[in-house]
């Protein structure tokens, strides 16, 4: 039997979670491509329909902070199809 703790048991359904999200986003990506939308518009479309819902459900100021987040990450290279995983 296994037993895990409340806070372990929380961090692996919201890795279960994310794994499917991932899943339905390539599928969408897969089948957007194979109808020939291009890359920077299934991008831009997913980026602003993510933000708009943030925004709605936790407020401009809590997003902005998540974009600067995700800002730092592009800068240290975190999203480079070609760095290095260690």
């Amino acid at each position: 039997m296994i037993d895990l703790q409340g806070s372990e048991l929380d961090e692996m359904i919201a890795a279960e979670k994310k794994q499917v999200a991932t899943e339905y986003h390539a599928e969408a990506w897969a089948d957007g491509i194979s109808d020939g939308i291009e890359t920077e518009i299934l991008a831009e479309t997913a980026i602003t329909t993510a933000v708009t819902e943030l925004v709605r459900r936790h407020g401009e100021s809590e997003v902005l902070e998540l974009l600067e987040a995700l800002r730092r990450r592009v800068e240290y290279g975190e999203f480079r199809a070609d760095r290095a995983l260690q």
